[in-house]
C-alpha cells in the first residue's frame, strides 16, 4: 500500500522545499523516460492513485513548463479535453490554463494526446476520491489520495494537496523506481524540478530555432 502523503521515506533528505539551485538538470532522454514510465503506470489495472497524479504532474509540466506552485492553482475548470475525431471516445488532446509565477500570468497550453489521456484517467480517479466528501467538492485538480492525520485528527482524502505533499510524493516514486530498477538505471533526482527543467530547456531551444 502506498504511504500516506505526509510520510517521508527514511532516506529522504530533510526539509520539504525544492531546494537551492542551480542543481544538475537531467538530460532530456532521462526526463522523457520519467514521462513514459509514469504514463505507463497510469494505464495499469489496478492502478496506484498516487502514480496517476504524478503522471498528470509530469504531463502538465512537460507541456507547459509549470512548477509545483503553478500546478496547485490549476482547477478542473482550467481543463478542456478534446475527443473530436476519436471514434472510440479516446482523448486526443486538450488545453490547460496555467497561472504562472507570482504574478499569476495566465497562459493556455496545448496538451498532446499522452498528457490529455493521463489527465482524463486522473479525473476518473479524482471523482472516486471525492465520492465520500461531505459538502462541496474541491475545484483544485490535484487532490490527496489518502487519509492523513493532523494533530490527532483524521483528514479525509480528496482534499487539495500541498506543495509539501507533492514533494514527498515524488520522493516516494524515486525510491520505488530505485528499488524496482536496481542497478539497471542511475537513481532519479530527489527533486522533480531537476526533471521539469529539462523539458523547459528543450522547449526554449525549440522556440529559439524558429
Amino acid at each position: 500500500m502506498t504511504e500516506p502523503d505526509t510520510q517521508v521515506p527514511p532516506t529522504a533528505p530533510p526539509g520539504g522545499g525544492e531546494g537551492r539551485y542551480p542543481r544538475p538538470t537531467v538530460d532530456l532522454d532521462e526526463a522523457e523516460w520519467v514521462w513514459r514510465d509514469l504514463a505507463s503506470r497510469a494505464s495499469r489495472v489496478p492502478v496506484r492513485d498516487e502514480e496517476v497524479r504524478l503522471a498528470v504532474i509530469a504531463g502538465l509540466a512537460r507541456c507547459s513548463g509549470a512548477r509545483y506552485g503553478d500546478l496547485l492553482r490549476v482547477t478542473v475548470d482550467d481543463l478542456a479535453l478534446d475527443r473530436d475525431g476519436a471514434s472510440d471516445g479516446r482523448v486526443v488532446g486538450g488545453v490547460v490554463r496555467v497561472r504562472h509565477g507570482k504574478h499569476r500570468t495566465v497562459r493556455d497550453h496545448p496538451l498532446d494526446a499522452g498528457a490529455a489521456t493521463v489527465v482524463a484517467r486522473w479525473l476518473e480517479v479524482r471523482e472516486e476520491l471525492c465520492a465520500d466528501l461531505e459538502g462541496s467538492v474541491p475545484r483544485a485538480l490535484l487532490l490527496t489520495v489518502h487519509h492523513t492525520h493532523d494533530n490527532g485528527v483524521t483528514v479525509s482524502k480528496g482534499l487539495p494537496i500541498t506543495a509539501q505533499g507533492l514533494v514527498l510524493s515524488w520522493r516516494r516514486y524515486v525510491h520505488r523506481t530505485a528499488a524496482e530498477q536496481g542497478g539497471r538505471r542511475r537513481p532519479l533526482p530527489t527533486r522533480f524540478e531537476q526533471v521539469r527543467r529539462a523539458w523547459v530547456v528543450a522547449r526554449d531551444a525549440a522556440d529559439g530555432g524558429h
